[in-house]
């Protein structure tokens, strides 16, 4: 969540309802938040996507696909692949279609409603599984990164992109955020233990300081 896209007690009630969507995108202001993000979560999701590779013929799930942006980049560099992009918003269904159409009448790319709690693919079946943005939302992390692991095959990529990490007595700045969204906001060590122990191995973080941006990357075991 850019600077943009935060909001602080001074804020009036139209900007808070706007940023309420955030968490769920729901009719219009849901179509102008995903808007928003699609542009100011770009210059973050270029540098998160540069810390791994995308092979031609990857199966690749985005999960919470928002605006449909990173679906977009991803099928740009698949050839004989596939990108799915999952969200549980209605609307963030619609945009992330619209926004990648053609691609979608190619068969390179599908958009689904649904939960991450619950996914509907079948075990094995993807190469990387990314996440922008989103785990902040996620209903019960531990079990939802389970059903991540589920997905993947053996050795796959589980990639993870947020632009706030926690960290010991610096996060007054995000007090007013996290009420109004209810959203958890995960500290470096608290990711790596939460993937280690749902599964995965070889965990890696970078941090970009002067943002306060995190990605993280880990292989199924």
């Amino acid at each position: 969540m850019s600077d943009k896209d935060k909001v602080n007690t001074g804020h009036n009630i139209e900007d808070k309802e706007l940023i309420k969507n955030a968490r769920k995108p729901v009719g219009d202001l849901g179509h102008q938040i995903l808007d928003r993000m699609n542009k100011s979560h770009e210059t973050m999701a270029v540098w998160g996507v540069s810390h791994f590779d995308i092979n031609e013929d990857d199966v690749i799930l985005d999960i919470g696909c928002g605006g449909g942006r990173n679906i977009e980049r991803f099928a740009s560099q698949v050839t004989s692949g596939k990108v799915v992009g999952l969200d549980y918003s209605e609307v963030s269904v619609e945009k992330s279609t619209k926004l990648n159409k053609d691609a979608i009448d190619e068969g390179k790319v599908e958009v689904i409603q649904g939960s991450v709690s619950e996914m509907p693919f079948d075990d094995n079946t993807f190469d990387i599984v990314t996440g922008f943005e989103t785990i902040y939302f996620w209903p019960d992390f531990i079990n939802d990164l389970k059903e991540v692991n589920r997905v993947l095959k053996k050795d796959a990529l589980v990639f993870f992109c947020n632009e706030a990490v926690y960290r010991e007595g610096q996060m007054e700045k995000y007090d007013d955020l996290v009420e109004l969204l209810d959203m958890k906001i995960y500290s470096e060590e608290v990711l790596k233990e939460s993937l280690e122990k749902t599964g995965f191995k070889d965990f890696k973080s970078y941090i970009n300081d002067e943002n306060d941006w995190i990605c993280v990357t880990a292989r199924k075991a």
